[in-house]
Formats: C-alpha cells, sequence, structure tokens
C-alpha cells in the first residue's frame, strides 16, 4: 500500500469556480506523485469543467466504500450525485448551496474513518449555503461543529505572511465585542503551536491592536487594548511564548513580511484579509487550526462573475493542495 496521503478535496459550490480549479490543479502530474486525490462532489459538474476546458483528462466515478486510488490522466470523484446536469452556472441556489455542505459533510465522515488523511476545500457561497437551509458564517464554522471542535481559528498563509484570526465572519461591533482575553490566548496558543508542530522553534508572533495606533496609551478608543488583549499576552508570555503587542496595524504586517514575525493574529476579518490578499489571491492559503482534521482551502470565493468562463487561476488551489499535503499525516 502507497505511504503517500489521501486528499479529500470538496467541490464547493458547483455554480461556481470550483469545478475548473479542481480539474485545472489535478492536470499538475506532480500531485499524484506526491498524494492521492480524491474529489468529493458531483461528477456531472467536473466533466462539464473537462469539457469546457477543452482538457484531455476522464472522470472516474469510485464508490467511498473502496480502496481509494488515483491515476495521473483520470480525475477519481466519489460523486453525491445532487446537482441537476442543467444548474445554471454563475447563479446563486439552494441547490448548490445544500450540496457544498453534504460533499463537505461527507468529507468528514470520510476523514473520521481515517479513509483520507486531510481536506482541501473549494469555496462555497455564503448566500447559497443559507438558501439550502445550513445557517453557517462558512466553512471554518461548518467543519468545528461537525467536529465538536471548540477551540478553532482561521490561518491565511501566504509565502511572505502568516495570518490568524480572534474573529472572522461577524460584523465589526460584534467582532469587537467578542474579543476577550480568553479568545486571544487561546488564539496565541493555536499559533504557538501549530508553528512550532510544522518546525519553527520558538515562533516570534505579533498581536494586533483594535484601534488605530493599537491605542497609543488611551488616544484612540475606550482602553480596549488594556481590557481585551494585553491580558492575554502576559499570560501567554509567562507561559514561554514570544509573544509581542499589542502592536499598531498598520506597520504590524510590513514587520511581518519582512521577517521580523513568524505570524500575525490578527483582531477581526478585513485586518488580517486585506494585507494577505494585497500579496496577491493567487498566493494566499487558508488553513483551519485546531481541528483533528488537516483542513487547507483557497483564500477566494465562488467568482460567480467568471464561472464557466474557462479563465479561473487555479494556483490558490494549488497551493492549497500543496500544504494539505506537507501537513497530512503519511500513510
Amino acid at each position: 500500500m502507497s505511504n503517500k496521503p489521501i486528499i479529500g478535496i470538496t467541490m464547493g459550490d458547483g455554480a461556481g469556480v470550483g469545478p475548473e480549479i479542481i480539474v485545472r490543479s489535478l492536470q499538475t502530474e506532480r500531485i499524484y506523485r506526491e498524494a492521492t486525490p480524491i474529489v468529493i462532489g458531483d461528477a456531472k459538474m467536473l466533466k462539464k469543467a473537462v469539457e469546457n476546458l477543452k482538457i484531455e483528462a476522464s472522470i472516474k466515478v469510485i464508490d467511498k466504500d473502496t480502496e481509494f486510488t488515483a491515476t495521473y490522466g483520470e480525475i477519481a470523484c466519489i460523486d453525491l450525485d445532487i446537482l441537476p446536469a442543467d444548474l445554471p452556472i454563475g447563479e446563486v441556489s439552494s441547490e448548490a448551496g445544500h450540496a457544498a455542505f453534504e460533499y463537505l459533510r461527507t468529507a468528514i465522515e470520510l476523514a473520521n474513518e481515517q479513509k483520507i488523511d486531510a481536506i482541501c476545500t473549494a469555496p462555497l457561497n455564503k448566500e447559497a449555503l443559507h438558501k439550502g437551509g445550513h445557517i453557517y458564517p462558512g466553512h471554518t464554522e461548518i467543519l468545528a461543529e461537525l467536529t465538536d471542535t471548540k477551540d478553532f481559528s482561521m490561518m491565511l498563509s501566504s509565502p511572505k505572511l502568516k495570518v490568524i484570526h480572534v474573529t472572522t465572519h461577524v460584523g465589526l461591533i460584534d467582532a469587537i465585542n467578542m474579543i476577550e482575553p480568553e479568545r486571544v490566548y487561546k488564539v496565541i496558543r493555536l499559533a504557538h503551536d501549530t508553528l512550532s508542530k510544522s518546525g519553527i522553534d520558538q515562533p516570534k508572533i505579533g498581536v494586533c491592536g483594535i484601534n488605530p495606533h493599537a491605542g497609543e496609551n488611551g488616544l484612540f478608543g475606550y482602553g480596549e487594548e488594556e481590557e481585551k488583549i494585553i491580558p492575554a499576552i502576559e499570560r501567554a508570555t509567562g507561559e514561554g511564548i514570544d509573544v509581542e503587542g499589542p502592536l499598531p496595524a498598520d506597520t504590524l504586517f510590513f514587520r511581518a513580511q519582512r521577517g521580523d514575525f513568524d505570524i500575525v493574529v490578527a483582531m477581526y476579518h478585513d485586518q488580517g484579509h486585506g494585507p494577505i490578499k494585497v500579496l496577491g489571491l493567487e498566493a494566499g492559503v487558508n488553513i483551519t487550526v485546531g481541528l483533528p482534521i488537516i483542513r487547507t482551502s483557497v483564500d477566494h470565493g465562488t467568482a460567480f462573475d467568471i464561472a464557466g468562463k474557462g479563465i479561473a487561476d487555479e494556483r490558490s488551489m494549488l497551493e492549497a493542495l500543496d500544504q494539505a499535503i506537507e501537513l497530512a499525516p503519511k500513510r
């Protein structure tokens, strides 16, 4: 038996660019030398993507109860056969939202049964997900609930910058209310433990403030840094973690990509996502930290405006596959 990790690739929203970027990524022969990629989705949508892209590849439907194998030139797919053949491409639909949830639920089942070693997700659409009856902010929260994980966080990784979030898919006012010392501490700990396991000895962690200039000693805000962040940093420092902050976000990300820090702790969604995406959508990978399952994802959305046009860029999916392969346990 091969010791290559088996990577379950969920198709995401079938009306978006997911099928295209999966099919394009699996034209990279190196992926098959390093892993066994198995798509969990709808075979008909993958076949449509192959035809639209004029790619020489076949879709091989496999049973989820058999031993998984994959050969370059054949895209192995566990076909849940949920979507209608005439699904409108580039449009929000309840069918695609429900299907995206089922692909992920099936992947988690396979991971729990140790049939796959990591999950790599193509993008879903939150509006479609909700229309399909699944009221979650996104992939991360679904994964946390279905794996009964309490302490988790979103980490964005690019070649020059890593960012982990205290809050993500909530409004800014709600995010500030949710930021508390215990949560900030847990995210600092997750950052430290994750990078330590990846081989970084005593990772250096920079923590963003909430207000401009991290409050500047009370000049901005209402003491949020002193109340919500500093106690967490003091606790982590007392445990031997190399952490500094709260620091002004407008300079911290520059310092981190320069090499001063191994990872930045961001307080809310746009504070962390903006700098990563400035570096290039094709470079960013989303990793859910704290789960019992390795999960990586592209760091972009369903791109309904270009879905089905054959112009979607697969580089973020390739990066996500590479990181899933690197992080997954070997068989």
